[in-house]
């Protein structure tokens, strides 16, 4: 298509994400509450409060921590806030395939085949990643309020704690996402399989930094809970690449196929000897009646 069809049809793809982020937006804010509440509970449970907007009761003489806002205008920001990540995230399949939809066309089939391969294989990744930060978000909010002293409950801002839940659910999903980029560079030729096995102590060493970065919490507990899948998943994509590196090099040994090119040799042997290039025969020069030179039947200038 010319460039004009290409801006034309990258308007509408754009259009269609935007209509689908706007209405998913619109609905979730009529959820927006139970959005909040179905990230914040677990926390709030696991320090001692029933987590509720209406009724916070301390269920023990333990630190218990309590969720404020503050300002005015906070709960309508905040709203809109969660409405719009709502929006975005709920209606993902839809802008991602508008962005596929355009970018497809200009793939290979090969290319498309990875792109898809990929994309089945990370997004269930991602969502094991932030699965996993949920689940561990109440463990590391119980050693953590139990740094407070003399028993004082925390109040905790609305607004920070939902950030606090979006970040780590983001850092943990984009950890699980480690193994896929090592096969992609695999696939790409960047990286082996065998240097990755030889990578797995410095790979085991970094991960469980990460983790103990990653991880908001003091606990060994938590830190270990993140880096150990993260450790199975890297000898699974080190087993996966070994296993590409094997067929490559199977497909390699076969030879070019019917539909390849193989190399030129050009070593002297395979040349033969190259005879030299004999100069070509001189023109004929001749004199017409006027004494200017010809040559062939034409003068200087022709």
């Amino acid at each position: 298509m010319p460039l004009v069809e290409h801006l034309r049809e990258l308007r509408n793809r754009l259009a269609k994400a935007l209509v689908a982020i706007v209405v998913v937006t619109l609905v979730s804010a009529f959820f927006y509450k139970d959005i909040i509440e179905f990230f914040t509970d677990p926390i709030l449970k696991s320090v001692g409060c029933e987590a509720s907007f209406t009724e916070l009761a301390k269920q023990d003489g333990g630190p218990c921590a309590r969720i404020v806002l503050n300002g005015l205008l906070t709960p309508f920001t905040l709203a809109l806030k969660v409405s719009l990540t709502a929006g975005v995230v709920v209606s993902s399949p839809i802008w991602l395939y508008q962005l596929w939809a355009f970018v497809a066309p200009g793939l290979h089939k090969a290319e498309k085949k990875y792109s898809l391969a990929f994309v089945a294989a990370g997004f269930p990744l991602f969502l094991a990643g932030g699965f996993f930060a949920y689940t561990t978000l109440p463990t590391m909010a119980v050693v953590l309020l139990d740094f407070s002293p003399a028993n004082l409950d925390n109040q905790l801002p609305l607004d920070d704690l939902l950030d606090l839940i979006t970040r780590m659910v983001v850092v943990f999903g984009l950890a699980f996402e480690l193994p896929l980029l090592l096969v992609m560079l695999n696939l790409g030729g960047v990286i082996t399989g065998k240097r990755m096995a030889g990578w797995w102590r410095g790979m085991i060493m970094g991960i469980t930094v990460f983790s103990a970065v990653a991880t908001p919490s003091t606990d060994p507990l938590t830190m270990m809970g993140l880096a150990v899948p993260i450790w199975v998943l890297y000898f699974v994509a080190t087993a996966i690449s070994l296993l590409n590196d094997r067929r490559k090099g199977r497909r390699e040994a076969m030879g070019p196929g019917d539909d390849e090119a193989s190399d030129l040799d050009l070593t002297p042997e395979a040349v033969g000897e190259i005879e030299p290039v004999s100069a070509p025969p001189a023109l004929s020069e001749r004199s017409d009646s006027g004494g200017t030179k010809r040559l062939n039947g034409y003068d200087d200038v022709t």
